[in-house]
């Protein structure tokens, strides 16, 4: 009698779990089809008024506002966002991946200590991460811009890809390396030919979480950015401190909705693999 009480019980934890987790980013998708100019919590009408308006499309709120934001910095903050996750996703892949082979193939003396180095970036704090990297570029004169906002999300994503990456080295056959160093195949041709194709659901998982987290990334890259290099996480955190607009609900929905995207397209080459 007690099992079907426990598993309702559970079932509802469960529920109430993923509504606390849900509802929010729920809210933030509802009210940004809300045409009430002024007050996002009041709800007015039904309108795709302020997606138009996000990239510059004249709409009658248009006219009725004075807050909207400049499409062109919008835009160039998009443009911004791209390339730093386009580059540091490569950069922190190769890295990673390389790492994690080098850790899971040799033993050397004080591995266990390299090995929590790697693991250093992901439980630190965002914040003492972003003044350390800051006072790095200052003591060294390097200019804040796009390169340091590439630099500085390359030093902690590379611990992320290494750890998706290991996880598939763990539970990979190696019978089918030395089979292949048996039958003659040169080393690149077994990584090429035997390794690549076991590891690759870990690299491209590994690749696309560092995609996302570089993309959602402010607190890093408010510290590390240069004038003309706004991401667009920071640029949204600009338009909050200025107040709370609806352009700022449909920005996060179409964020959202690419995050959601990225993971689908993360989820169908693992099932496909």
């Amino acid at each position: 009698m007690k099992i079907p009480w426990m598993k309702r019980l559970l079932s509802l934890y469960g529920l109430l779990f993923l509504v606390f987790v849900y509802a929010p980013i729920m809210v933030v998708v509802v009210y940004s089809f809300n045409s009430h100019p002024v007050n996002m919590m009041v709800w007015k009408d039904f309108t795709f008024d302020w997606y138009w308006s996000i990239f510059g499309y004249p709409t009658q709120l248009n006219e009725q506002t004075l807050y909207v934001e400049s499409t062109d910095q919008l835009l160039a903050a998009v443009k911004n966002s791209l390339i730093v996750a386009s580059s540091t996703t490569a950069f922190s892949t190769i890295l990673g991946t390389m790492t994690a082979l080098a850790l899971y193939r040799y033993r050397f003396r004080m591995q266990p200590f390299y090995q929590g180095l790697l693991y250093m970036p992901m439980v630190m704090p965002d914040i003492v991460l972003g003044i350390a990297l800051l006072v790095f570029f200052v003591t060294f004169s390097v200019k804040l811009g796009l390169m340091s906002i590439i630099v500085g999300h390359c030093t902690f994503l590379i611990s992320y890809v290494f750890v998706v990456v290991s996880a598939r080295l763990a539970g990979m056959d190696d019978t089918l390396e030395q089979a292949s160093a048996d039958l003659g195949a040169r080393p690149w041709v077994t990584f090429r030919r035997v390794t690549l194709p076991q590891i690759l659901p870990g690299v491209v998982g590994g690749a696309l979480l560092a995609f996302i987290i570089s993309m959602d990334d402010l607190v890093i890259t408010y510290f590390i950015a240069g004038v003309d290099s706004t991401t667009l996480p920071v640029f949204i955190y600009g338009m909050l401190r200025r107040g709370v607009k609806p352009e700022i609900n449909a920005i996060a929905t179409l964020m959202l909705a690419f995050s959601f995207i990225i993971a689908s397209l993360g989820l169908y080459l693992r099932a496909r693999n």
